[in-house]
């Protein structure tokens, strides 16, 4: 039986653990700060010390292996054993938007004797409260499905409007035009490498694909690796993709090629 508080003899501290699966998710309210607070707010009315906080940025709720989460847990199995380590969450959501994740990484944290604590809920060991947390679990990873699926359905159909949903393809960039939203234009010097180098395989000046990577790794704002050269799926992408030609095609989408709302650098023939 979990013992109370007040009960404990040994000294208890506080690990919070926030994360994001998105950038955007930092400039939004429920960021790594407001989450970070909120933890912290909740450990000092508990009474604990926070000893450190860990944070995880750009990471699914979906995935189990975590660097932040990692390290939290190789910094409690490293502790003193006269240390009681609480973990804080701002919400089961932060934990995981997954049920197999949840367990995986509920059962991770039991193995490291620490206990899992948050404002929004109590978490417990006893049938109800175990079948509740797993609910909520389910909840956030239906929730986080349904999202993705709606976030598809809009991209879908933006693209058979003849709109780019992607990150932007090397040579372009995303541009805000009032009643379009975001929409691809060239992004210079970049974008006259790639058309110089796709019509100079056209007209026959370059004669093989290694010819067109070696010309654009003699241009010195064109995206090379650490050494110093084009990768040659870069090379295959921009040879290949319609989008250079200024169409949009998702066959899986059901999304057949189609004119873009954005300027080719070279035609389709």
């Amino acid at each position: 039986m979990k013992q109370k508080p007040d009960d404990r003899t040994r000294p208890v501290k506080a690990l919070i653990y926030a994360r994001v699966s998105s950038t955007a998710q930092l400039n939004k309210g429920d960021g790594l700060n407001s989450q970070e607070t909120r933890c912290r707010e909740y450990a000092r009315m508990r009474g604990y010390e926070v000893e450190k906080a860990f944070f995880e940025q750009g990471v699914s709720g979906s995935v189990a292996i975590r660097p932040a989460m990692q390290a939290l847990l190789d910094h409690v199995n490293a502790s003193k054993d006269d240390v009681e380590y609480v973990l804080v969450i701002d919400d089961i959501s932060r934990l995981a938007r997954d049920l197999q994740t949840h367990l995986e990484l509920r059962l991770a944290i039991a193995r490291t004797g620490a206990r899992l604590e948050s404002p929004s809920m109590e978490f417990g060991d006893d049938p109800d409260a175990i079948l509740i947390e797993n609910l909520l679990a389910a909840v956030a990873q239906h929730f986080r499905q349904k999202n993705a699926q709606q976030t598809k359905h809009r991209m879908r159909a933006r693209m058979l409007n003849g709109y780019y949903t992607f990150i932007a393809c090397i040579g372009f960039k995303y541009e805000h035009r009032p009643g379009e939203g975001k929409i691809l234009v060239r992004d210079e010097p970049i974008a006259t490498y790639i058309q110089e180098g796709m019509e100079g395989l056209a007209s026959g000046r370059f004669r093989s694909m290694a010819e067109v990577k070696r010309f654009w790794e003699s241009c010195p704002e064109f995206p090379k690796d650490q050494n110093g050269q084009v990768r040659n799926q870069f090379v295959k992408d921009i040879l290949t993709k319609v989008i250079y030609a200024g169409y949009v095609e998702r066959e899986d989408w059901g999304v057949s090629l189609r004119k873009g709302r954005h300027a080719g650098m070279v035609s389709l023939e």
